[in-house]
């Protein structure tokens, strides 16, 4: 959950106490849990929604999150130990560029790219997080992941 609210756009501290006020929600809405979806896809809508508002009380758009900061570390993120030194740092470095490559999208695409490649929610479930139809679900989707590939393609070394 932490993960996906970072990459949602909040920053670290915020994601923090957002994913904890998405579980005390969650448990206050309990008795009101329909079961129309899955639960996780309920708590992804949860998630979605405190995270716009907060970012809605920040104002304009927050900075891209710097990886190379201590506090934008993800904890959850995993580099496998099988991995030698070389090959480690080159998996950091590429999931920091992917990371900066996230930020850069609008939000719409972000939120639609993180919910369906990155947290593997179905496109029916993660139109329901966003609350939109499926079609137009799949629109962002399909841009975000072009202008994704278009950002990552130079570190790639992919360009033409």
């Amino acid at each position: 959950m932490y993960a996906a609210l970072r990459r949602f756009g909040l920053e670290a501290r915020e994601a923090d106490d957002v994913a904890q006020e998405v579980f005390i929600r969650a448990w206050r809405g309990l008795p009101r849990f329909q079961e129309r979806a899955r639960f996780s896809t309920w708590l992804y809508r949860i998630a979605f929604n405190e995270a716009q508002r907060r970012l809605r009380q920040a104002g304009p758009p927050l900075a891209a999150a710097d990886p190379s900061r201590p506090e934008a570390e993800d904890p959850t993120a995993t580099i496998s130990e099988d991995l030698g030194p070389e090959a480690q740092a080159l998996d950091r470095e590429f999931e920091q560029t992917l990371e900066r490559a996230l930020a850069k999208l609008p939000e719409d695409w972000r939120v639609a790219v993180v919910l369906r490649d990155i947290e593997g929610l179905s496109t029916k479930e993660a139109a329901t997080v966003v609350g939109v139809r499926q079609a137009a679900f799949k629109s962002r989707l399909h841009r975000g992941r072009m202008q994704l590939r278009a950002l990552v393609e130079p570190y790639l070394g992919l360009e033409g």
